[in-house]
Protein backbone atom coordinates (compact mmCIF):
# COMPACT_ATOMS: atom_id res chain seq x y z
CA UNK A 1 0.00 0.00 0.00
CA UNK A 2 1.24 3.63 -0.89
CA UNK A 3 1.34 5.24 2.64
CA UNK A 4 -1.12 8.68 2.43
CA UNK A 5 1.96 11.14 2.68
CA UNK A 6 3.24 9.85 -0.70
CA UNK A 7 0.13 10.13 -2.25
CA UNK A 8 -0.74 12.99 -5.31
CA UNK A 9 -3.84 14.19 -4.69
CA UNK A 10 -4.70 17.50 -6.31
CA UNK A 11 -5.36 17.51 -10.22
CA UNK A 12 -2.91 20.42 -9.94
CA UNK A 13 0.07 18.22 -8.93
CA UNK A 14 -0.78 15.99 -11.65
CA UNK A 15 -1.10 18.67 -14.19
CA UNK A 16 1.98 20.41 -13.45
CA UNK A 17 4.12 16.88 -13.25
CA UNK A 18 2.87 15.79 -16.73
CA UNK A 19 3.14 19.08 -18.92
CA UNK A 20 6.71 19.94 -16.97
CA UNK A 21 8.28 17.21 -15.96
CA UNK A 22 10.78 14.42 -17.59
CA UNK A 23 9.14 11.37 -19.40
CA UNK A 24 10.18 8.28 -19.70
CA UNK A 25 7.99 5.27 -21.37
CA UNK A 26 8.31 1.60 -21.97
CA UNK A 27 5.59 -1.01 -23.18
CA UNK A 28 3.76 -0.95 -20.08
CA UNK A 29 3.66 2.19 -19.10
CA UNK A 30 4.90 5.68 -18.74
CA UNK A 31 5.94 8.10 -16.12
CA UNK A 32 6.36 11.80 -15.89
CA UNK A 33 9.48 13.35 -13.23
CA UNK A 34 9.35 16.51 -12.02
CA UNK A 35 10.51 17.97 -8.58
CA UNK A 36 9.27 20.89 -6.42
CA UNK A 37 10.91 23.64 -4.33
CA UNK A 38 8.66 21.61 -1.22
CA UNK A 39 11.11 19.38 0.48
CA UNK A 40 8.84 17.20 1.96
CA UNK A 41 8.60 13.06 0.99
CA UNK A 42 8.15 12.28 -3.02
CA UNK A 43 4.54 12.36 -4.03
CA UNK A 44 2.70 9.45 -6.74
CA UNK A 45 0.21 9.46 -8.88
CA UNK A 46 -0.84 6.98 -10.88
CA UNK A 47 -3.25 6.95 -13.72
CA UNK A 48 -4.96 4.05 -15.20
CA UNK A 49 -7.84 4.88 -17.79
CA UNK A 50 -10.82 2.80 -19.41
CA UNK A 51 -8.05 1.88 -22.42
CA UNK A 52 -6.94 -0.82 -19.95
CA UNK A 53 -9.78 -2.92 -19.51
CA UNK A 54 -13.09 -3.54 -17.40
CA UNK A 55 -12.80 -2.09 -13.57
CA UNK A 56 -11.37 -5.63 -12.65
CA UNK A 57 -8.57 -5.15 -14.95
CA UNK A 58 -8.07 -1.39 -13.82
CA UNK A 59 -7.96 -2.33 -10.47
CA UNK A 60 -5.78 -5.24 -10.52
CA UNK A 61 -3.55 -3.16 -12.65
CA UNK A 62 -3.25 -0.33 -9.93
CA UNK A 63 -2.95 -2.69 -7.47
CA UNK A 64 -0.06 -4.25 -8.84
CA UNK A 65 1.50 -0.61 -9.31
CA UNK A 66 0.72 1.05 -6.17
CA UNK A 67 2.71 -2.07 -4.52
CA UNK A 68 5.58 -1.18 -6.82
CA UNK A 69 6.08 1.97 -6.54
CA UNK A 70 5.77 1.87 -2.52
CA UNK A 71 8.99 -0.38 -2.64
CA UNK A 72 10.67 1.86 -5.02
CA UNK A 73 9.90 5.35 -3.17
CA UNK A 74 13.82 5.12 -0.91
CA UNK A 75 15.33 5.84 -4.54
CA UNK A 76 12.53 8.65 -5.16
CA UNK A 77 14.47 12.39 -4.18
CA UNK A 78 12.93 14.74 -1.87
CA UNK A 79 10.09 16.60 -3.11
CA UNK A 80 9.61 15.11 -6.25
CA UNK A 81 6.25 14.63 -8.01
CA UNK A 82 5.87 11.05 -10.45
CA UNK A 83 3.15 10.39 -12.26
CA UNK A 84 2.47 6.66 -13.56
CA UNK A 85 0.28 5.88 -16.71
CA UNK A 86 -0.51 2.81 -17.18
CA UNK A 87 -0.31 1.44 -21.30
CA UNK A 88 -3.08 -1.39 -22.25
CA UNK A 89 -0.11 -3.70 -22.41
CA UNK A 90 0.05 -3.48 -18.68
CA UNK A 91 -3.02 -5.59 -18.19
CA UNK A 92 -1.75 -8.59 -19.51
CA UNK A 93 1.71 -7.91 -17.88
CA UNK A 94 3.55 -9.93 -14.85
CA UNK A 95 4.44 -7.84 -12.12
CA UNK A 96 7.75 -8.55 -12.39
CA UNK A 97 8.03 -7.15 -16.29
CA UNK A 98 6.14 -4.18 -14.83
CA UNK A 99 8.71 -3.80 -12.09
CA UNK A 100 10.99 -3.76 -14.99
CA UNK A 101 9.51 -1.58 -16.85
CA UNK A 102 8.71 0.95 -13.83
CA UNK A 103 12.43 0.77 -12.80
CA UNK A 104 13.70 1.82 -16.56
CA UNK A 105 10.92 4.77 -16.97
CA UNK A 106 11.98 6.32 -13.85
CA UNK A 107 15.83 6.06 -14.45
CA UNK A 108 15.50 7.61 -18.14
CA UNK A 109 13.12 10.16 -16.72
CA UNK A 110 15.61 10.62 -13.56
CA UNK A 111 18.26 10.93 -16.72
CA UNK A 112 16.50 13.62 -18.72
CA UNK A 113 15.22 15.31 -15.70
CA UNK A 114 18.87 15.95 -14.52
CA UNK A 115 20.11 16.86 -18.05
CA UNK A 116 17.06 19.42 -17.80
CA UNK A 117 17.95 20.88 -14.49
CA UNK A 118 22.04 21.22 -15.42
CA UNK A 119 21.51 22.31 -18.81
Amino acid sequence: MLPAAHRMRRSADFQQTVRRGARGGRDTLVVHLTTTTDPGPPAVGLVVSRAIGNAVTRNRVKRRLRALVAARLDGLPTGSLLVVRAQPPAASASSADLGRDLDGAVATAGRRLTRRLDG
